[in-house]
């Protein structure tokens, strides 16, 4: 039947995530891909067009989850143990078979750089400004920056930590680096 698609499509994905996040958009091939999902190459043009459409559909897959875990991880009440949580979360996520940030490899690839590409990537850094501004604003008064600021400070942080996770691979040196952010970042309790 023409039009449908003749192969798992959440498999497909997450196969091709994975093929992304460990060559990098540049370095993936069509052909890599066919063979990382067991779908022929032409089904994937038919399907997607192009390796830039696929990354793009892998790379929603990725952002989704991304996404939902900062939002846990900054549910607690308590905005120190917020912050915590997602500098642990995002340490944790980073060094998930020691692959790094997808999204971060794929910025610094200059072959991904078409307008979709970094469109993707500019909706995955303001997803996560969004999930801080929306949870710094319930905790405004404890913070000793405007809550903007803030939370621009800890979106750049947690690009920071993906480099300095592939420079050193030593999370207790990320988690020191984390906790002086969040300290610096508060006010003092009663202050």
């Amino acid at each position: 039947m023409a039009g449908v698609r003749q192969f798992d499509e959440e498999r497909l994905l997450a196969d091709a995530l994975a093929q992304f996040w460990r060559k990098g958009y540049a370095a993936t091939s069509m052909q890599e891909l066919a063979a990382a999902s067991g779908v022929q190459r032409g089904s994937l043009y038919n399907a997607y067009g192009g390796k830039e459409a696929l990354f793009i559909a892998a790379y929603r897959r990725y952002q989704a989850r991304y996404i939902e875990g900062v939002r846990r991880a900054l549910a607690p009440p308590d905005l120190r143990a917020a912050l915590t949580g997602l500098f642990a979360f995002s340490i944790d996520y980073i060094r998930t078979e020691r692959r790094g940030c997808l999204t971060t490899k794929t910025a610094i690839d200059e072959e991904a750089g078409s307008p979709a590409i970094r469109a993707a990537l500019r909706q995955q850094m303001g997803d996560l400004h969004a999930c801080l501004v929306e949870r710094l604003s319930r905790s405004a008064p404890a913070l000793r920056l405007p809550v903007e600021t803030t939370a621009d400070l800890i979106v750049t942080q947690t690009r920071g930590i993906v480099v300095m996770e592939r420079i050193h691979d030593d999370p207790a040196r990320l988690k020191a680096g984390a906790d002086a952010l969040v300290g610096l970042l508060l006010k003092e309790a009663g202050a």
